[in-house]
């Protein structure tokens, strides 16, 4: 593609150059974006710290939930799956050239689904340990933590057991969704000796949302994560998130947090005839500006401490 000054705007090609005008005239623009999307993609967040990342990270605009059956036989064995998932999530959340597979006879290193460059993508990749890990199997049961349950049923719930429980479970975020396959594809290559998927599900948020910096509109179009707790509050974090030495939880639970994942159905074309009225009523806020019923700001206090109901 030529740029623009290889244009030369003499009255002889005038009328040539304008014929391609717009063109010329975008050429800064699109390099600018492609600028742009190569700095994103290139955006990296440190898999090591005091916490994992993924928990109070800036949301990314695509996750998958993976729940896995570890299917290790020895303590042993147990250990080396964790020391392969530490290899890997810092092998992924890095920018890498991409090995060549030279050998025609063999499969290829890797899937081959990012070309020849791997980028970070904003890419977490969250472990927890189910409920499930901590039985007999491995002599874990002394540390478990001290709230670590399976899932319980709430009313009205319709419970699906292939849809439940797992050893471990991954959450796997990032800003595209083949950053995600990628990943998910990476860690079943280098693990299946070690565990298996037992149910996996994908989500995503609205990116006009995120690239604005706006608060996420769900699918029933009302603003999600208003009231969520300010994550650079360090106190708050403690106290709402993070266990602390304080909590009395097993020495190795101390800068982590408890995970619940529920799949939820939402039922869009019962809800696409549901009144105005009873659609808010149900949020407790406006549709529109996301403020609290009687509010005019998405960020106004509902006053709680007032409502009567509540009492």
């Amino acid at each position: 593609m030529k740029t623009p000054s290889s244009f030369k705007l003499s009255r002889r090609n005038a009328l040539k150059t304008l014929a391609i005008g717009s063109a010329v005239l975008s050429v800064p623009a699109i390099a600018a974006q492609e600028r742009e999307a190569e700095s994103h993609y290139k955006q990296q967040i440190d898999f090591q710290g005091l916490h994992q990342a993924g928990v109070i990270t800036k949301e990314q605009k695509n996750v998958s939930f993976i729940s896995f059956n570890v299917t290790a036989m020895t303590l042993a064995e147990l250990k080396m799956l964790f020391k392969v998932l530490t290899t890997r999530i810092a092998y992924l959340t890095q920018s890498e050239n991409l090995p060549v597979n030279k050998i025609d006879k063999m499969p290829p290193l890797e899937s081959g689904m990012l070309g020849e460059h791997l980028d970070p993508d904003s890419l977490t990749i969250t472990v927890s340990l189910g409920a499930s890990l901590f039985d007999s199997r491995f002599g874990l049961t002394q540390l478990k933590p001290r709230h670590l349950v399976a899932m319980k049923s709430f009313p009205n719930d319709q419970l699906d057991p292939h849809w439940c429980g797992g050893d471990i479970g991954l959450q796997i975020c990032a800003n595209s969704p083949e950053s995600v396959v990628y990943a998910l594809r990476d860690i079943l290559q280098h693990t299946s000796m070690y565990m298996v998927p037992r149910w996996k599900m994908d989500g995503f948020l609205p990116s006009r949302d995120i690239d604005n910096k706006t608060t996420p509109i769900n699918l029933f179009g009302f603003k999600d994560g208003t009231g969520n707790a300010p994550a650079d509050n360090t106190d708050l974090m403690d106290e709402l998130v993070w266990v602390t030495d304080k909590d009395k939880e097993p020495n190795w639970c101390v800068g982590g947090s408890y995970q619940a994942v529920r799949l939820i159905r939402f039922n869009l074309e019962f809800w696409d005839r549901t009144p105005l009225e009873d659609q808010e009523n149900d949020f407790g806020r406006h549709k529109i500006t996301g403020a609290p019923i009687g509010m005019k700001h998405e960020h106004d206090s509902p006053k709680y401490e007032t409502d009567v109901s509540a009492s």
